[in-house]
């Protein structure tokens, strides 16, 4: 058995590997749950992105999801499809399509969490919750590590680091209100 205080000679023990087993196990769990509901993990992504960030334009969103475009764009049009997002095109510097999330969209992010927070709790069974509490901090720290050695922000899976200024929050609420631009940066880049 590997003892973190002890160190280990077998690099299968070492915390690198065993986080990265971890993180297989949890991708193949969360996505056999997705499965089910008839998504995949880049459906999850774009939910959760434009759930966090508001409105994108559908190019700038395509662009930052962290796999192949023509998967996005497909899973872009499954959602669309679903009614679990919705598309209105805008003319601010050019014509732009800027996708939105539905309150249907929203229920079903919901239950994609709620299956998230049961295989959470699948795998972190034999912890206490002291030391679930204890786990996620340090595993925040080693996230957050890996980003400054990246020259990044931590991010979540499958999305970016994208950051909205003041600026562009009043343009995406001036817009959805269909009162037209304010002062800001165009639809579809944000910050």
């Amino acid at each position: 058995m590997y003892d973190g205080r002890q160190g280990s000679s077998s690099p299968f023990e070492q915390s690198v590997y065993l986080l990265s087993e971890a993180g297989r196990a949890v991708d193949r769990l969360l996505a056999e749950r997705l499965e089910h509901r008839g998504l995949t993990p880049v459906h999850h992504a774009l939910l959760s992105a434009l759930a966090q960030l508001g409105p994108h334009g559908r190019h700038d969103l395509t662009s930052r999801v962290t796999a192949p475009a023509a998967e996005v764009d497909q899973a872009l049009d499954d959602l669309l499809s679903a009614r679990l997002l919705q598309s209105m095109v805008v003319h601010v510097g050019g014509r732009q399509e800027v996708l939105t999330i539905t309150p249907t969209g929203e229920s079903a992010l919901d239950v994609l969490h709620t299956d998230a927070s049961a295989t959470q709790d699948d795998l972190l069974a034999s912890l206490t919750k002291g030391q679930r509490v204890e786990l996620n901090s340090l595993l925040r720290r080693v996230c957050a590590a890996a980003a400054r050695g990246a020259g990044q922000r931590p991010r979540l899976r499958g999305t970016s680091d994208w950051t909205l200024t003041r600026g562009s929050r009043r343009t995406w609420a001036r817009v959805r209100e269909g009162v037209g631009p304010a002062e800001g940066p165009d639809v579809g880049t944000p910050g």
